[in-house]
């Protein structure tokens, strides 16, 4: 399997990067960064129509996390964005570590994986986006 998309990035002062394949109609997704890049959780997103009863396209998600990691933020928002956008099956899987890591970081790391994830959707997407996140 070869990278298809490869999105490369700052978040809070560290190296964040994103990873993107096709196993056959389903994408997997590889983040990683901070000081220590790892596998620190698994998020398996499945697309369905939103609950709401809008007609939007959601995602249900499974999670399997490593004790005491809190990668599950950035991969579930990653893994279920491209499912409903793509209406695919996706997962997304490593970790993003700062030791000491503040409110504002995180924010900032979210906020910039979030963008990485919409972009590899939009990259992946027959239609494109055609706005901005």
């Amino acid at each position: 399997m070869d990278w298809l998309i490869t999105k490369r990035g700052e978040a809070a002062g560290f190296p964040v990067e994103m990873h993107a394949a096709r196993a056959g109609e389903d994408i997997l997704v590889f983040l990683q960064g901070g000081q220590q890049p790892h596998i620190g959780c698994t998020v398996l997103a499945v697309p369905r129509q939103s609950l709401t009863g809008s007609g939007a396209m959601s995602a249900t998600s499974s999670v399997l996390n490593v004790t005491g990691h809190k990668d599950e933020i950035l991969c579930r928002k990653t893994a279920e964005t491209i499912s409903s956008m793509l209406g695919t099956v996706t997962v997304c899987t490593g970790g993003f570590h700062i030791d000491n890591i503040s409110e504002d970081q995180i924010r900032e790391v979210s906020a910039a994986v979030e963008k990485m994830g919409y972009e590899i959707a939009c990259a992946l997407s027959t239609s494109g986006c055609k706005e901005e996140l």
